[in-house]
């Protein structure tokens, strides 16, 4: 019985274990990942530099995707460093297609601070294609400056 016990705690395991695998494998990271940093002076002579940097995690099934952040601040004055600050996270973004596929993911955004933005920080272009069929999608997303995004999608025809 402990035998019997002990294999069915296995398989329970191996089950448990082949599922999270299974749907670790359907996330790919996009391609084109970007920093940009900027320094800037404080009052009593102490300067400090700012980087951020962002890049895509993209379900290749569903084709939801998470736009991940990260940023580094540096504070300094003319002797040592002062002070360093890190954060950094993902946000969770609508699928682009309807229905589950195998999908192909890139994605880029306008770099901070931006003079050709109109809004806010600006914006960014996701393009999604369906790896099983000719489909080609390609989205803007544009930040309205009053709290939300702006998210328009495109199917490409091909002639």
């Amino acid at each position: 019985m402990k035998h019997l016990m002990k294999a069915g705690c296995g398989v329970a395991l191996a089950v448990l274990f082949l599922g999270s695998a299974a749907s670790a494998n359907e996330y790919r990271l996009s391609n084109n990942q970007r920093i940009a940093c900027g320094r800037g002076l404080s009052p009593g002579k102490l300067s400090t530099a700012t980087c951020k940097s962002y890049a895509y995690l993209f379900n290749i099934k569903t084709s939801e995707y998470f736009r991940c952040q990260v940023s580094v601040s540096l504070t300094r004055d003319n002797k040592e460093v002062i002070n360093t600050q890190a954060d950094g996270g993902c946000v969770k973004k609508p699928r682009i297609f309807d229905t589950d596929s195998s999908y192909s993911f890139d994605a880029t955004e306008t770099e901070p601070p931006n003079t050709n933005s109109f809004f806010g920080q600006g914006g960014y272009a996701v393009w999604a294609s369906d790896n099983n069929a000719r489909k080609v999608r390609g989205c803007i997303i544009i930040s309205s400056g009053l709290g939300s995004d702006i998210t328009k999608c495109q199917d490409m025809k091909f002639e």
